[in-house]
């Protein structure tokens, strides 16, 4: 980076993150942004390499839209918000990130701390109103690290810092604050154009408990594989199904919000393992944070229950009191590829011819369930099964053709009828369970690859809770062909399902309206997307539907511009 003056420190930190690899800056800019777009212009005069800016008029969209580009290229992106309003906008977005595992630079300015005498301080009266005792508490929680940038010239050495740990084992969000009068400073350029002198501290498995994860699996007659947040990566989905094949090796898409395997696999049992826990004498569990119902579900005394993924234990969640016999910490990729050698290499293996036919005859048997209750709920409304199985169609013709998708799923299509067989081909709300996620993330995706076909089903309610009006702007301002399935049936489903779930003869069961449940009158969905001239359609017969889905796809594919369906769905029981 040639030397130069004039750069402000609020500039010199966009220099820094695009030397770190940050693509995009979703910002929603506020009073303490002057010296940040002073300080940008700057940089781009100056001739310096900057990742775009991206305006999002909602900092829960802003955060959410980092979160899913990163699911679909690895990439951690940066989130730059207003004060501590902005930031406790962002807050619900930023607990789904930690839930996730997601990392990524959340930054926020900070109110004057100089009333007066200081180039930079306060200026307007939110400058007394912003103010906090201690604005890092908004998300202390959930963020790996947190700090307020003190002196200007800390800026290359702090981002540095950041960036290593939130690419640390477990990955997630890291979190700078950022005072107005800071950032008004000059900085100096030393580091400002170079890729962080911090390596990520990258976690393996205990060897010991390796190998006895290995013996266990290996010799268990009913062994099982339980798995919630996907393979960790191509070679890790890989990895793991023949790990699978060669030793029979059933595996349950229990809770998912990743693939594993594809849904077709042979030994892929579904989303419903109580009955083979039951007989379980040795479970893996990849990555779950809770990978079964506790109070449905019985080990056997014998059971060796192997816990693997970046925190096996789960460290920072207070209470989860799953048995952990092994403990595999480390990347799950890397651990399936290490798991996989250490099993390979047993000797006296015994065949596993039966076990693996009875697994597959399990899973056809499944598969044949899940396509049957599909079909049965094309009718008007339709089902949310039926409405995955024909985007799962949809999704397989493109396939045919060479093209990519991603379906983002937020109390939309169902996991188990898409069919999907890729590995970043599906990802679903995080378990944290902070609404909104699904449309903005879908759009992060959108814009990491653009040739991608990138879907987001979602309920009426997690449409409303995603600021679409916000979502649908970006999209529009970005030229981002998002196709959005709203899939609407005009209550809080899950909480209705929840509500009989604890009480199934309960008095609110058999009322015509779950109280605090009901989302009617339903608003025109497809009006909000006009408005940002997406091209809309609203879907009521379950026929229709595969020849709205191919017509949708066209329009996003040939004219680059976004889609949103409307879907009447019917309100139906959890099965």
């Amino acid at each position: 980076m040639k030397d130069s003056t004039g750069i402000t420190a609020g500039g010199a930190i966009f220099g820094k993150l695009k030397a770190l690899g940050v693509d995009y800056v979703f910002a929603n800019s506020g009073t303490d942004f002057p010296p940040i777009i002073e300080g940008f212009v700057e940089a781009r005069r100056a001739g310096l390499d900057l990742p775009v800016p991206v305006t999002v008029p909602h900092e829960h969209a802003a955060v959410s839209m980092a979160h899913g580009y990163w699911q679909v290229t690895g990439r951690p992106q940066a989130v730059l918000l207003h004060t501590n309003v902005g930031l406790a906008n962002g807050a619900t977005a930023a607990i789904n990130a930690w839930c996730d595992q997601v990392p990524m630079i959340l930054m926020s300015g900070r109110t004057p701390v100089a009333e007066h005498s200081r180039f930079g301080a306060r200026t307007v009266p939110i400058g007394w109103g912003q103010e906090m005792f201690d604005q890092e508490a908004l998300i202390r929680e959930t963020t790996k690290w947190h700090y307020e940038l003190r002196f200007a010239d800390q800026i290359s050495e702090l981002m540095d810092r950041a960036w290593a740990i939130a690419n640390s084992t477990p990955k997630g969000p890291v979190y700078l604050s950022l005072p107005r009068e800071v950032l008004c400073d000059p900085c100096p350029r030393a580091g400002l154009d170079a890729p962080s002198r911090m390596a990520p501290v990258i976690a393996a498995p205990d060897p010991d408990a390796l190998a006895q994860a290995a013996e266990a699996l290996a010799r268990a007659e009913n062994p099982l594989i339980i798995a919630q947040r996907g393979a960790g990566s191509d070679a890790g989905f890989e990895t793991l199904q023949r790990l699978c094949e060669t030793h029979a090796l059933p595996l349950s898409h229990y809770w998912s919000n990743q693939l594993a395997m594809p849904l077709s696999h042979p030994c892929q049992i579904g989303a419903e393992p109580h009955q083979w826990l039951a007989k379980a004498d040795a479970v893996l569990i990849l990555d779950s944070l809770a990978p079964w119902f506790p109070d449905k579900v019985r080990l056997r005394e014998d059971a060796v229950v192997i816990q693997a993924g970046p925190d096996p234990l789960f460290s920072r969640t207070p209470v989860r009191n799953f048995p952990a016999a092994l403990t595999l910490a480390g990347p799950v990729d890397r651990t399936i590829g290490a798991l996989s050698r250490a099993m390979d290499a047993l000797p006296d293996l015994p065949d596993r011819s039966a076990r693996r036919q009875r697994i597959a005859d399990a899973s056809a048997k499944a598969r044949q369930q899940v396509v049957a209750m599909a079909e049965a709920g094309c009718a008007a409304p339709m089902t949310k099964d039926w409405v995955s199985l024909c985007l799962g169609r949809a999704i397989k013709a493109q396939a045919a053709q060479g093209r990519r998708a991603t379906v983002f799923h937020e109390l939309g299509c169902p996991l188990m009828p898409l069919d999907l067989d890729q590995p970043d081909s599906y990802f679903q709300e995080p378990h944290s369970g902070g609404l909104g996620w699904g449309l903005p993330a879908a759009i992060g995706a959108q814009m990491a690859d653009p040739e991608r076909l990138v879907f987001a089903t979602m309920g009426d309610g997690s449409y409303m809770f995603a600021n679409p009006t916000a979502c649908h702007l970006v999209a529009e301002a970005h030229g981002v062909p998002v196709i959005v399935l709203v899939l609407n049936n005009e209550e809080w489903g899950a909480v209705r399902h929840s509500v009989e779930g604890l009480y199934p003869e309960g008095a609110a069961r058999a009322a015509n309206e779950v109280p605090l449940t009901s989302l009617r009158p339903s608003p025109d969905f497809t009006r909000t997307a006009e408005a940002s001239r997406a091209w809309t359609a609203t879907v009521t017969e379950g026929a229709e539907l595969p020849a709205v889905l191919d017509e949708a796809i066209t329009v996003a594919l040939t004219e680059k511009r976004q889609v949103l369906l409307n879907i009447a769905i019917a309100r139906v029981s959890p099965h």
